[in-house]
């Protein structure tokens, strides 16, 4: 089908070339994806056709990650929340479904706080709650992905092990695409979280009055605590579990990721 070949391009915006993929009818409703840290359009290959049978589905690179360029000031929340909304104006979307997966999930929050006329329905996957107790938690903790290059090339096994244990088993090829994002970044692979951390989520999240789906993987140690605190700080929330869901869930599990997202977003229509 026509409509299911993911189109690759880059957009030129204020903080440089922004990389995106995209399926689906160019003028059918638009659907915003956004990737969990360190990782890249790519979290949502398999997804982007199943959406993309029924909206134009676009899956943007964070500036700073996948192939986007290196941004020129510090990474935050908010400055990620102004490049995704620019990137709306580049492509001619004046407003969108967004869908969010950990980081990205964050920036959704964001977008959906800052900039309500630009955001339809809001699917937040596996996003964390971000308030005082966890920025403190946070403030003393080591880093998630970081590792020390090493010259017999150890680093790379250490990303992989870092991450092994909450991936599911016999899936290599999730941790082998989780590491070839990780390398791209690899002197900043911390930027994401780092943000993520500093957002004051607590002050933004009541200002969203869309309806919201929160996808709660159950098996992702890391974001699933955080589901209820996120509907009891939302007016529109509706919450599914998706039992084996694990910190990968977008290539993990596609299928069922993106039905719970059409489901949800169907009912707009």
């Amino acid at each position: 089908m026509e409509h299911a070949v993911i189109r690759r391009a880059f957009a030129g915006l204020s903080d440089g070339q922004i990389h995106y993929a995209e399926c689906g009818a160019p003028h059918a409703p638009a659907v915003l994806l956004l990737h969990q840290t360190p990782r890249s359009w790519a979290e949502y290959r398999a997804v982007l056709p199943l959406v993309g049978e029924r909206y134009r589905a676009i899956a943007m690179d964070t500036i700073g990650f996948g192939d986007s360029a290196a941004p020129a000031r510090p990474a935050t929340v908010e400055r990620w929340a102004v490049v995704a909304i620019e990137l709306l104006d580049a492509l001619g979307i004046a407003r969108a479904h967004v869908v969010g997966h950990h980081t990205g999930g964050v920036i959704a929050v964001e977008l959906a706080a800052a900039y309500p006329e630009r955001v339809g329905r809001l699917v937040l996957s596996s996003t964390p709650f971000i308030d005082a107790a966890f920025r403190s938690a946070r403030a003393g903790a080591p880093g998630i992905d970081e590792v020390e290059r090493q010259p017999d090339g150890t680093h790379l096994a250490a990303l992989w092990q870092r991450r092994q244990a909450f991936y599911p088993p016999g899936r290599p090829d999730l941790l082998h695409a989780f590491v070839l994002d990780a390398l791209k970044v690899i002197e900043r692979i911390e930027d994401g979280h780092r943000a993520v951390a500093a957002y004051h989520m607590e002050e933004r999240i009541g200002r969203i009055t869309q309806p919201v789906l929160v996808i709660r993987a159950l098996a992702d140690p890391f974001a699933s605590p955080h589901a209820a605190a996120l509907c009891a700080h939302l007016a529109q929330a509706r919450l599914i579990d998706i039992p084996e869901g694990m910190v990968p869930l977008p290539d993990q599990l596609p299928a069922t990721f993106a039905r719970a997202v059409l489901d949800f977003l169907d009912a707009d229509h």
